[in-house]
């Protein structure tokens, strides 16, 4: 079961990305729901300083997984991140680029809109 599919904007959901295939329910979009206790909802753009910054942190996401047909993050890679370590990231400066539209609304359960909205690419 999804929660609705809705965006921090009050819209529809968009798409975050297919290649690499990202979210909870891998299916391209931050949907998430009750099993989802990560709360994978931001749509990032990825950067080099976040990558280093998770692998410092323990979640080497740039390193491929082929156990988990993973082929690993590269900058301007679009990802499903948790609401939480998005937080953590910006409270350390190295928060990356926000898809507003393709963040879902759960995600203020944890971080503002003013602080995903200052992280705004699109």
């Amino acid at each position: 079961m999804r929660a609705p599919s809705l965006n921090v904007l009050g819209e529809s959901l968009m798409p975050c990305s297919t290649s690499p295939m990202t979210g909870f329910f891998r299916n391209g979009c931050c949907d998430t729901g009750p099993m989802d206790q990560g709360l994978h909802t931001v749509c990032v753009r990825v950067t080099a300083e976040f990558l280093a910054y998770s692998r410092y942190l323990g979640n080497d996401l740039s390193t491929p997984r082929p156990e988990y047909s993973f082929a690993g993050l590269k900058p301007g890679d679009q990802w499903c991140l948790c609401a939480s370590r998005f937080l953590q990231a910006h409270e350390e400066g190295v928060a990356p680029p926000v898809n507003l539209a393709a963040t879902h609304q759960r995600s203020l359960s944890v971080v503002t809109l003013e602080i995903l909205q200052s992280y705004a690419a699109d």
